[in-house]
């Protein structure tokens, strides 16, 4: 088993990017390891992680279909319709009430 390179918050070689890096680029990391991991320390707890991929290995983003558009668009639909009164709350309905905020505040 071997162990990862680490690299200081911002002295990652040339070559190698982060998830979102990638994405902003228009690629993914398509199936490779990760390369190195990257940490950002902080005071009074452990250090942020993230993780380096090979750019040169990297693969393009699959393209959005008008299948996966249409899912997509269902799946956002299901998380802005309140379960108590079943309207679309016109933003998303937080986990941590579970309905809309009109419902959530009706005397119980």
């Amino acid at each position: 088993m071997s162990t990862l390179p680490v690299y200081r918050w911002r002295l990652a070689p040339d070559g190698m990017a982060t998830r979102r890096q990638l994405r902003a680029a228009g690629l993914r990391p398509g199936g490779q390891d990760v390369a190195a991991q990257l940490e950002r320390p902080r005071r009074r707890r452990g250090p942020l992680v993230a993780y380096l991929y090979l750019i040169e290995r990297a693969k393009p983003v699959r393209p959005m279909t008008a299948r996966r558009a249409a899912a997509l668009a269902k799946a956002n639909t299901a998380r802005r319709t309140c379960p108590a009164c079943r309207r679309d709350a016109g933003y998303v309905i937080p986990a941590s009430l579970g309905t809309c905020v009109p419902c959530h505040d009706l005397p119980a």
